[in-house]
This record gives structure tokens, sequence and C-alpha cells, in this order.
């Protein structure tokens, strides 16, 4: 491939204006073009001069249709997001500004509802609270609090999000009224029986991930980006996701999620946005499908409230016993 490269290079040379030039001035390859000229056409500089004997030998008829060729290639070559880009330094790019777009939110509280639905339909309930505080120079911290059924009230899932490193996890079991810590390893597992793991559940940071900008195409009434990006923990269940954000937004649309032997293992969509404090984007509708049992999971948000009285001590362990 290095050939069409140089050609192409040397083809562009030429469409600049070139004067005739004493044979005296150009090199010998392009004099022995033109044996029997005092004047040749001649630019003398690199690749230009080159350029200039390629095109006197070739027939006219070889030129254009090459000339079509390197259009079409170049046209194809041409990096869609931007020209100076790598695909990896524009997925970092996008995922950064989507992460940038939502900081500053302080804190909010929501709740959900978590429907859990097997692969013949059957579902099941759980009513849920979420306190969610940002934390400068680190993760978000989060508490999911559960309140029916009766079977799981009072369980409480507290995350201490991570950039760097891999999130820190306890799960809070009332029957048992004691803490359990979620190691890093145990990650990948189910969260309370859903197709949602405890991995899911942490703060999505850019540093945790490598990303690679893939192409642009429609997505529902949207046009999305689509990106790659690939778990840099060893830990994680997934070997890599492929995620679709609008261009408009960069909100996430839908994320596909592949396991450690690279089948589609889940998909999560996104749906319902609202904004709140006219900048803060939120989906009312996940749902989290497994391909492999043909489960899924659907948690639907409302109440959204931002700028509550929540600080740092409702983010302990200690608080974790303490919710009603």
């Amino acid at each position: 491939m290095a050939v069409p490269g140089q050609m192409v290079r040397r083809v562009a040379g030429i469409v600049l204006p070139c004067p005739n030039r004493p044979r005296s001035r150009c090199g010998p390859l392009t004099a022995r073009a033109f044996p029997s000229s005092s004047y040749v056409p001649c630019c003398g500089h690199g690749d230009r001069q080159e350029a200039t004997v390629i095109r006197a030998s070739l027939p006219r008829s070889i030129l254009a249709s090459f000339g079509i060729l390197v259009a079409i290639f170049a046209w194809a070559a041409e990096p869609p997001v931007g020209q100076a880009e790598t695909a990896e330094e524009a997925g970092i790019r996008i995922a950064t500004e989507a992460r940038e777009r939502q900081q500053g939110f302080g804190n909010f509280t929501s709740n959900l509802i978590m429907t859990l639905r097997t692969k013949r339909g059957q579902e099941s309930n759980r009513e849920m609270r979420l306190k969610v505080m940002e934390v400068a120079d680190d993760g978000d911290r989060s508490v999911f609090v559960f309140d029916r059924p009766r079977d799981v009230k009072g369980t409480a899932f507290l995350v201490h999000a991570h950039k760097g490193e891999p999130d820190d996890q306890w799960l809070y079991l009332p029957a048992l009224k004691r803490v359990k810590r979620i190691s890093s390893a145990n990650q990948s597992g189910s969260f309370m029986g859903s197709e949602f793991s405890y991995e899911d559940l942490g703060a999505v940071e850019v540093e945790k991930f490598t990303h690679r900008y893939l192409r642009d195409e429609p997505c529902g009434e949207f046009q999305c980006h689509v990106l790659e990006r690939i778990p840099v923990s060893e830990d994680s269940g997934y070997s890599r996701q492929v995620i679709w954000l609008d261009k408009d937004e960069l909100r996430s649309m839908q994320i596909q999620y592949f396991d450690r032997r690279e089948e589609h293992f889940k998909t999560m969509v996104m749906e319902d946005y609202a904004q709140y404090l006219d900048r803060f984007w939120r989906s009312s509708k996940i749902t989290m499908t497994n391909h492999l049992t043909g489960k899924s999971t659907v948690l639907v948000w409302s109440d959204y409230a931002f700028g509550t009285d929540l600080d740092a001590r409702d983010f302990t362990r200690t608080a974790l016993q303490r919710v009603r």
C-alpha cells in the first residue's frame, strides 16, 4: 500500500502550476523522459519533479481512470470525525466531552421501579430509592435502598466510584444485619437477581476504558457517534463495549456488552430523556436485555431532585445500616 500512498501525493503535487524549466535544472529522471526538448515541464522539487514524469509518460485515459480511483480512496480514507485525529484520539475526545457535559450537578435523588422479566414474560417488581453525590477529582458516591417488596426491604447498596481504580462497593443485608464488601473480582456478578451486574451500577469514568471511534450512523430518530471502549481492569466481566451517543447532546442511547469470550452478552437501551436545570439529561427508562438467557430488567426512574441536603456522611458503611 505504500506505492498508492506515494502516487496520491505525487499526483496531488502536479496539479499546481508548473513552469517549464531548462533541462539543466531538472533531475536525470525527468530529463530522460524528454530526450529531445531543451525545456521540459519540471517543478524541480522532489516528489513534484517525479510526479511530472509520471503524468508525462502515461496515456491520458489511464491517468483519468487513476485520478478517479485516487479520489475515491482518498475520500474513503478520510477520518470522518477529524482530519488530524486517529480513531483512538477521536474516541477519547468524544467520551471526555460527554462526561464533562454532565459534570457539576452536585447531587440528586430519584425513585426507581425495577422490573425483572423472565424469558417467558413473567414479571416481578422492586421499588428503590437512589442518592448520588459528586466528588471532586474522583468518581461519584451512590446509595441504592430497597423499599419493596418485604423480602428485600432495607437492603442497601453503596458505591464509591473511582477514576483510576476499581470501585469500592458494599451491600447491607438486613436479615444478617451486616455489611458485605463486594470485591472487584466479584463485581461482574448479578445485582439482586437482575440483569444488571454490580459493575454496571458504578459510575462510568472515562479513565476506566480505552476508547476508539468506529463510525457515525442513525440510531432511531438521532444521528449517533459509535464508540468502542475496552475496560482497563482485568476483573471486568466484559471484553469490550460498543456505545451509541447522540451527536447533539452526547447522551448514551445504547450499549452493547461483550463477554470475555467475545459473545454479544447484553444490550442496554436508554429512553425517554428529560433535561433538568436546563443542562443535565437523565433517562427515565433503562432496559438491560441478556441475549444468552432471554431475561431482561427494566429500570423506570422518577422524581429526580437536584441540590438536596446530602453530604458525605450519607455515603458511608455506617450509614448503610441506618437507612430507612
